[in-house]
């Protein structure tokens, strides 16, 4: 027989429901019962009926074409509902370690100091994972995620059977993050997997893995990871605590969280590193970082970062130092002429011609005898459709998206020079420059390098150099005010830290990295034994002998 309490408050909710669409109630009355309602109902205890449990979760779901209801008798003669969604849990195996077990059982008349449910868990259910859960609520959150649902007639409490169908996309190589020399495995859209390629590259009982929910109506899993004995504290509470802060109605990638959880969401540098390899993610945790990551999203958060860290890619650790030295220099290097060549050509052609000798100097003005536009509105021009042709290249199917971008790029290129629009000089300078944005390992720090060129530009265009030395300067001083988490945007470089520099323009060899940054407050700064130079046997080179 159904209990009263649990009617009445089932007829509130399906009044509520029946009442959106009564337009003469205010839109923001009706959303206001229906919310109140919906928290009403999730508050019940589970009702002593199985048929009544069945109801409820059948009228929250009111039209789910995915919702199974299966009735059965458990024992001779206690009626049971084990209740799943389609497509999230494995049939077969509820068959097998929920339905068969307890249709061949015998119950006993007391069931123990556990309840008739902690009895049916612990000696009736094969099933490997069973949580039990008091409320509607509980109960309705497992089965939205991975579990079927339980109910028996007279048990107190719901049993959650989690067998979660095993779906998803295999692990692969991160095509926004490959490597000639390194680990070619990738984060997934499984927040498991990706908990346990961390786990296979940091096998310490240190490792602090802590979960929350975020999103209102997607309850998404978002996970906070950090080494206890490393990470500093305060950073750890940082995280945690704006992370709490967030309400949303759904989560759907952490690049929601980032904007959510930065220091500065108006400057266009990014002050947390995403990522989708797990190599990256567990070398930052080694140095004292913090990493968070969403269940549906294969990019990890590293935070906090520095400016250096965007422009270091993961081979500068895996190849022998003085090859990683070399492309790190020549990686900044072109790092200014992505943002600065454009600028550069259009100040010292426009206002500085004495600048340049005297052969080129004729040179590129034959070449501009005839165009129509200045320097500025040529390389403007001819930036616009180097984007474009980029973002082409990329929305278009990967079969004919580079061969549409090259092509396109030497067609317009070659079109507009012949047609007396554009200099064939600053085709090559535009040429040059977008060759340079592809040298920034990370793709938020490239675009945003790409932003401010159109910037200095303009200022290029219209002050020279003057406008070009004053743009520059209000960029440092932006960077030199950023925080990321509290830890200064350009340390160790500003402010100064000396020992911190073995890995910000050069990468040093391995056996100088003995200590963790010391911007980031670790617990535990020395992460590696001193005297590992190596050396020859018996030699006097001060390293390791046989």
């Amino acid at each position: 027989m159904a209990d009263g309490t649990h009617t009445k408050v089932l007829e509130r909710y399906r009044s509520a429901v029946a009442a959106l669409g009564d337009e003469a109630v205010p839109a923001t009355r009706r959303s206001s019962d229906l919310e109140q309602a919906t928290t009403a109902l999730g508050d019940l205890a589970v009702a002593a009926s199985a048929e009544t449990n069945a109801q409820i979760f059948a009228t929250l779901l009111e039209g789910a074409p995915d919702l199974v209801v299966r009735r059965f008798q458990a024992g001779t003669d206690r009626p049971a509902v084990l209740l799943y969604l389609d497509g999230l849990v494995t049939a077969d195996d509820l068959a097998q370690t929920v339905v068969k077990p307890l249709t061949g059982c015998r119950i006993p008349a007391d069931p123990g100091p556990g309840g008739l449910d902690g009895w049916i868990s612990q000696t009736v259910l094969s099933a490997w994972h069973v949580t039990p859960g008091k409320t509607v609520r509980e109960l309705l959150r497992a089965l939205l995620e991975d579990a079927a649902v339980l109910m028996v007639d007279g048990a107190v409490r719901g049993l959650a059977v989690h067998a979660p169908k095993a779906e998803g996309r295999s692990i692969e190589e991160p095509k926004a993050e490959p490597v000639i020399r390194g680990p070619r495995d990738g984060f997934t859209e499984t927040i498991g997997t990706n908990i346990s390629l961390l786990r296979h590259r940091l096998r310490t009982p240190h490792l602090r893995i802590e979960s929350l929910r975020i999103g209102r109506s997607s309850h998404t899993t978002v996970i906070i990871v950090h080494l206890q004995d490393v990470a500093a504290p305060a950073v750890v509470r940082e995280v945690r605590s704006r992370l709490a802060a967030v309400e949303i109605d759904s989560l759907e990638d952490t690049g929601y969280l980032e904007e959510l959880i930065e220091d500065n969401p108006y400057s266009l540098f990014p002050t947390i590193q995403n990522t989708e390899r797990p190599d990256t993610v567990a070398a930052a945790l080694s140095e004292g970082r913090v990493a968070v990551l969403a269940d549906n999203s294969p990019f990890a958060l590293i935070m906090p970062v520095s400016f250096w860290s965007f422009l270091q890619a993961s081979e500068d650790y895996y190849e022998r130092y003085p090859i990683a030295t070399f492309l790190r220099a020549l990686r900044f290097f072109f790092v200014f002429v992505a943002l600065l060549g454009p600028a550069l050509w259009i100040a010292v052609t426009s206002y500085h011609q004495e600048m340049l000798p005297t052969a080129l100097l004729l040179t590129v003005a034959a070449t501009r005898e005839g165009i129509p536009f200045p320097a500025v509105v040529e390389a403007l021009l001819m930036e616009i459709f180097f984007e474009a042709l980029r973002e082409a290249g990329v929305r278009l199917p990967r079969a004919v998206g580079q061969a549409v971008s090259i092509v396109g790029a030497l067609v317009i290129g070659q079109a507009a020079v012949q047609a007396g629009i554009v200099s064939a000089p600053k085709v090559i300078v535009v040429a040059a420059t977008g060759i340079a944005s592809f040298t920034v390992p990370r793709f938020n720090m490239g675009i945003t390098l790409r932003l401010l060129r159109f910037i200095m530009m303009l200022l290029a265009g219209t002050l020279g150099l003057f406008g070009l030395m004053l743009g520059m300067m209000a960029l440092l001083y932006h960077l030199a005010a950023l925080r990321s988490f509290g830890v200064p945007y350009l340390q160790p470089v500003a402010p100064f830290t000396l020992g911190d520099l073995t890995d910000v323009l050069v990468r040093a060899p391995r056996w100088l990295h003995d200590k963790r940054p010391d911007s980031l407050r670790v617990l535990r700064r020395r992460r590696q034994a001193g005297g590992l130079r190596p050396g020859p046997p018996g030699g006097s080179s001060g390293g390791r002998g046989p």
